[in-house]
């Protein structure tokens, strides 16, 4: 029996975290066993980390292998897994340039930290503010949880950095309004993940990019959540028609492993010389050498056609689930992130959903209290995906006979 339990987090742990009262110790692909050794599918992905599920072993391998040769050197020195998955980056997208950390919010820090040396060292002091959108995430520093637009996130850490403008995500006219010659970065996730699993229409996204050239202000698409073929294609960004200056990028990048990633141009890449920026863990030999498996995993075709087919098959369970027990409205999302909005009845209740699924032993997530959300394996099997919609209906079905006055 392990010495460690749940209550142990209480005795040792800061309390920003409320986790489940279960703990895993051990996973293989879309299904998890706790200590009890009871098991669970997995709809969560570690947030939608976990993109080949637990243990893959092309993972474990390049890990294992790296393990045996070299794990650190700092950025005094680069390394072979940090230059080629740096190539295969560029490789495979709009960049040129690579700037590796940890982390999303290091990787929106540095972009953001970009833009603004960008606009600066070009065309002067004045060319300061930043626009993102309510409801928007974009991590956890002070910085980046300014930009991101949750007052619940920023409450309690004022005072906050300045020239943040925060505008109503889908909303153009308002974009248009507000931004000037002074705007030197517009920040958006193709689809909002914390914020409701909402994504941004082509429109909007074409018309910020018409937007940001016209007042020469860089468009930086945080992909941090809906990358690494989360929603079908390496990026969302892929299926837009929009190309971004700035790309941020972490999460599944490394399918488990902490890092991140901010890709750009050879020429906007300029405004950060020797010196500007840093990251002493930033491009860890280990790290890349599991990310660059990762990128060759899921860039085979029939990874990204399998994310197509669950999603579908995720879709329709969701929408069945919706009709059959009320608890839902039809669900949204792109690809294999997926939210599932509570019905008006059962408004600020997601929580109660993924506790319930716990019970029947299924694991997701909420994105806000109105959003029961997915994010499983992209290679998530379909006989996975069944068995977790039958663990989620006895879920729905138990919450849905409860009696009114005990979920009111």
């Amino acid at each position: 029996m392990s010495d460690v339990t749940r209550q142990t987090f209480n005795e040792v742990m800061v309390p920003n975290y409320q986790p489940a009262d279960i703990i895993p110790v051990r996973g293989a692909g879309s299904r998890l066993w706790d200590q009890q050794g009871r098991e669970y599918v997995d709809f969560a992905g570690g947030i939608a980390v976990n993109v080949l599920g637990h243990c893959h072993p092309k993972l474990v391998a390049a890990l294992t292998e790296q393990a045996g040769r070299l794990w650190h050197l700092s950025n005094v020195m680069t390394n072979e897994p940090a230059l080629r998955l740096a190539r295969k980056l560029t490789q495979k997208t709009f960049a040129q340039k690579v700037f590796f950390c940890n982390s999303g919010a290091e990787a929106n820090e540095a972009a953001l930290k970009l833009a603004r040396r960008h606009a600066q060292t070009r065309f002067g002091a004045h060319k300061h503010e930043i626009i993102s959108f309510v409801n928007a995430f974009h991590g956890r520093t002070l910085f980046t949880v300014s930009v991101g637009g949750q007052e619940k996130y920023t409450k309690g850490f004022e005072p906050l950095p300045g020239g943040i403008t925060h505008l109503t995500f889908n909303n153009l006219a308002e974009v248009e309004a507000r931004i000037s010659d002074k705007t030197c970065a517009v920040i958006v996730e193709p689809v909002q993940g914390e914020g409701g699993i909402t994504p941004a229409t082509p429109e909007f996204l074409k018309g910020l990019r018409a937007l940001c050239d016209k007042h020469k202000a860089l468009l930086i698409f945080d992909e941090v959540q809906t990358g690494n073929g989360r929603t079908g294609t390496l990026y969302a960004y892929m299926q837009t028609g929009v190309t971004p200056n700035v790309l941020t990028t972490a999460k599944g990048l490394g399918g488990g492993f902490p890092i991140g990633a901010m890709l750009t141009t050879n020429e906007i890449a300029q405004s950060l010389p020797f010196g500007t920026h840093g990251s002493t863990y930033g491009g860890n030999p280990l790290a890349c050498a599991v990310a660059e498996a990762v990128l060759d995993e899921i860039g085979r075709p029939e990874v990204m056609a399998g994310v197509v087919r669950r999603a579908e098959q995720l879709r329709e369970g969701l929408n069945s689930l919706g009709r059959r027990y009320g608890l839902f409205e039809p669900v949204r999302g792109a690809g294999l992130l997926i939210g599932a909005p509570m019905s008006a009845a059962w408004k600020g209740r997601a929580k109660e959903v993924v506790n319930a699924g716990l019970k029947h032993g299924v694991w997701c997530l909420i994105a806000g209290p109105d959003i029961l959300r997915l994010a499983p394996s992209l290679v998530v099997g379909e006989a996975d995906v069944a068995e977790g919609l039958r663990r989620l209906e006895a879920a729905c079905a138990e919450l849905a006979a409860m009696p009114k006055a005990a979920g009111a």
